[in-house]
């Protein structure tokens, strides 16, 4: 039997959006630190506060951005927050303090919010249900390209410290995500009057005047947050909280240790590993049981933090981001691909719109915190620290999503039985 395809034009074209899109984030997630230290004169905390600010517009709106994914469309949500994405790149050249910079900041992410849950509803949606952990892992990967090319690049476009050659590069890129984003076409898009009905209904039902129970506290809730995604959510909040650490004081960290040269092929190296092993990723996340990604995966992840709180040559970071990259690149995609699979099909914007919740604000509070951690000891205690929140994120799987299904399957099969 033939199997179903994954490339198609609009997977494609879906995954180049995406990926200019997180580049653009990921760009600015390392030169804008760089700028607030050298050219505003900052500390760590305050290097870390330019990600938290973003993160936390990107977390306001995550809960609405679901919501209109679902109700409006996924091509015209995603077109729609591209558009106020681009605006706010180009918004940065008007930026004269570093209170209009924060505010700007600020749209951006809630931009960044809407456009990021849109283009994923639209990829797992064209995705053929039945390669759906394959085909999120090759859409997955295209985001953790960005990732980890886009330190790099941000390390290069900051090399001469020039503001203006940053914010033109990140505007170009970001044009080219809404390009592509345009480009999109959804036959489907378009639902039948019974669901549309169906769903603006469950939106403005009223609240009752008797006293509120916890079942329509749940319901309120369940409007903004996908309750089947939230515990795998949660998991990636750990993650993400651990991640920051990277991306954000990497370059920080190999200046400490007097390894400046290699921080941009540690990135490429993380970059590579992902790529290489998610094909079989996939198809393993497919054929068998999630766990046998995650342990494996968050386990190797923990020991690369470990490796680079303790380096001291350019080869030892280069070997924890051969580690890390491998264990990265089979979590984000295990997560991801969880939160739409527990969740019910006409929901998915929702489910998507919660993980990035838990993702974008476990990276935003991870900024900051880990700033904390490196202002009063250093970076290597810093690293040290994100490899023990790493381990807490295998429990907290465990906790939150292997137990609970296990139970689950245990009494599926004994009502079977009986």
């Amino acid at each position: 039997m033939l199997r179903e395809k994954i490339w198609t034009r609009n997977f494609v074209t879906i995954c180049v959006s995406s990926f200019f899109m997180f580049l653009t984030f990921y760009v600015l997630t390392t030169a804008f630190p760089l700028y607030v230290r050298d050219s505003l004169h900052g500390n760590q905390q305050q290097m870390g506060l330019v990600i938290t600010i973003y993160v936390l517009g990107g977390v306001l709106i995550r809960p609405f951005s679901g919501q209109w994914v679902d109700r409006f469309g996924k091509r015209k949500m995603a077109i729609i927050g591209m558009v106020i994405f681009l605006i706010a790149c180009l918004s940065y050249f008007g930026t004269k303090g570093i209170i209009l910079f924060l505010i700007v900041r600020f749209i951006h992410g809630m931009s960044y919010a809407v456009a990021s849950t849109a283009m994923s509803t639209v990829a797992a949606t064209i995705v053929p249900t039945s390669r759906q952990g394959e085909g999120m892992g090759y859409y997955t990967m295209f985001m953790s390209i960005a990732m980890v090319v886009g330190p790099a690049l941000g390390l290069f476009l900051w090399q001469d410290k020039n503001i203006n050659v940053l914010l033109l590069a990140i505007c170009v890129i970001a044009a080219a995500s809404l390009v592509f984003a345009a480009l999109l076409r959804m036959p489907g898009e378009k639902r039948s009057k019974e669901t549309a009905v169906a769903i603006a209904a469950e939106a403005e039902q009223p609240e009752p005047a008797v006293t509120v129970t916890s079942a329509a506290k749940s319901s309120v809730l369940s409007r903004f947050v996908e309750p089947a995604a939230l515990p795998i959510s949660l998991v990636g909040f750990i993650l993400s909280f651990a991640y920051s650490s990277l991306s954000s004081f990497m370059a920080s960290f190999t200046d400490e240790i007097h390894q400046s040269q290699v921080t941009g092929t540690f990135f490429m190296v993380f970059a590579v590993m992902i790529v290489a092993f998610r094909p079989l990723i996939g198809k393993i996340f497919d054929r068998y049981k999630e766990h046998y990604l995650y342990y494996p995966g968050v386990g190797l992840f923990a020991v690369g933090m470990f490796l680079l709180s303790q380096a001291h040559s350019a080869a030892m970071v280069l070997f924890a981001g051969v580690i890390m990259g491998i264990g990265y690149g089979a979590l984000l995609p295990c997560f991801q691909t969880l939160a739409i699979k527990l969740s019910p099909e006409h929901r998915r914007g929702s489910a998507n719109g919660t993980f990035f919740l838990m993702f974008d604000l476990g990276y935003g509070l991870g900024s900051y915190f880990m700033g904390m951690v490196a202002s009063f000891t250093d970076y290597r205690m810093m690293y040290f620290v994100a490899g023990i929140v790493t381990l807490v994120c295998a429990g907290g799987y465990y906790l939150l999503h292997h137990r609970p299904r296990a139970r689950l399957l245990v009494g599926s099969q004994k009502a079977n039985a009986a």
